[in-house]
């Protein structure tokens, strides 16, 4: 660590107190100012200063100017027609005679018949039997009846029956 960085390392906490320091009496300062300062309790009005009216202007006498001049109307130019030259007339030229073509004639394709293709026959392989597994003669189980327990039977509530719920009648919808 070099002499100046170990210096500004020390310097750093004198500094944030003094920091604190001068924030709180600024703080202090301005709440004490604050207290003994008289309010005034209103503001004296300033007397307002009159301005002198403002300057009538002159009306200006309008100028009178020269009347329009009139522009005399020029003569169209008569432009002459273009004369459009006529095509000299083409000869008709004959149509050319297409010539009949023969149509040529679509060779017969011969009917072949097809001789019926022989059935394979495919033979079932052989499966060898095997014996059959004895299985010895397991004695069934003997399963003794389970009494059946008892229902109990439940005590009757001396509630009286429920009574059968009534709808009030449809109103009657009046016509206009």
């Amino acid at each position: 660590m070099s002499s100046s960085s170990a210096a500004a390392a020390a310097a750093a906490p004198l500094l944030l107190m003094a920091l604190l320091l001068s924030c709180t009496t600024m703080g202090s300062a301005a709440r004490h100012l604050g207290e003994k300062a008289p309010h005034p309790a209103a503001v004296p009005e300033l007397p307002k200063h009159e301005l002198p009216p403002h300057p009538t202007v002159p009306e200006l006498p309008k100028p009178e100017l020269p009347p329009h001049p009139t522009v005399p109307e020029l003569p169209k130019p008569e432009l002459p027609h273009p004369v459009v030259p006529e095509l000299p007339k083409m000869p008709e030229l004959p149509h050319p005679a297409v010539p009949e073509l023969p149509h040529p004639a679509v060779p017969e394709v011969p009917n072949y018949e097809l001789p019926p293709l022989p059935k394979p026959e495919l033979s079932h392989p052989v499966v060898p039997e095997l014996p059959k597994p004895e299985l010895p003669e397991i004695p069934h189980p003997v399963v003794s009846e389970m009494p059946h327990p008892p229902v109990p039977e439940f005590p009757k509530h001396g509630l009286p029956p429920l009574p059968k719920a009534e709808l009030p009648p449809e109103p009657e919808a009046k016509q206009p």
